[in-house]
């Protein structure tokens, strides 16, 4: 091969080899014109064209310049940053596909803290989704044993991203026994069992399209457990629709 058909950038301290027409994929971007010279963001230096951008998101905008497809990693979180490379090298595409991703909610993560000490029962929820809290706090019911009947109250809500309740048996200020029941729907049960109540949680969140993702024990001292959660997006694969070709054809008829 000809070095001529290669061309190699300095993006920001980070080397890049590449052939000349992948960096030409799409003939109206700022990369496919950095060849003439006459861009200033674009200098020859020791015969390596020196960009001063970010040159770990450039690895990614290389791999989509050569397969046209966007394919970041699962914990990759720089969506905003790596669209503005793309609008600064005028990749249309590329910014096209980011967007998507940007548009898309994020997976929800929540945690769920139980503490089982003695006969009681403690329940801790924190979500990173208010909605979600939101629908768990209108499902699930704190029932008080009171004379001859039972008094409902809602699980407390210290912020709007957590909840907290406990269940099981609840000494009174008259030394009498008092029991707390917790209920969830649909499932409607009035439990005072802790453990009982954790299964149902965790069952509820499973049908809600959560995944249970690693459990815990936060203190080895209280056996406090922590069960944490997320909704896992599948990993896709974007492909861009149209054609460098074509994008280029409509981009000529637009002038």
């Amino acid at each position: 091969m000809s070095s001529q058909e290669l061309v190699t950038l300095n993006v920001g301290g980070k080397i890049f080899t590449t052939r000349l027409s992948t960096i030409k994929q799409f003939p109206a971007s700022r990369l496919a014109r950095m060849l003439d010279g006459k861009d200033q963001e674009f200098k020859m230096v020791g015969g390596q064209i020196f960009v001063d951008r970010d040159g770990v998101l450039f690895s990614f905008i290389l791999d989509f310049l050569r397969t046209h497809q966007l394919l970041l990693p699962t914990d990759f979180s720089d969506y905003l940053r790596l669209q503005r490379e793309a609008l600064f090298y005028e990749l249309d595409s590329l910014v096209d596909l980011l967007n998507q991703h940007i548009l898309e909610p994020r997976p929800a993560f929540l945690e769920v803290h139980f503490l089982n000490r003695n006969t009681q029962a403690f329940f801790r929820v924190f979500g990173s989704c208010s909605k979600t809290i939101e629908m768990l706090t209108g499902r699930i019911t704190v029932f008080i044993e009171q004379p001859m009947t039972l008094l409902p109250l809602p699980p407390q809500r210290p912020s709007y991203h957590d909840l907290v309740f406990y269940c099981g048996s609840d000494s009174t200020t008259d030394n009498q026994i008092g029991v707390r029941y917790v209920s969830i729907k649909p499932d409607n049960r009035k439990l005072a069992n802790g453990t009982n109540v954790l299964g149902l949680l965790i069952d509820i969140l499973l049908k809600e399209g959560f995944h249970l993702v690693s459990t815990r024990t936060v203190s080895s001292e209280d056996k406090s457990e922590c069960y944490s959660f997320e909704r896992i997006k599948p990993l896709e694969v974007l492909t861009m629709n149209s054609t460098p070709k074509l994008e280029a054809e409509q981009s000529q008829k637009k002038k």
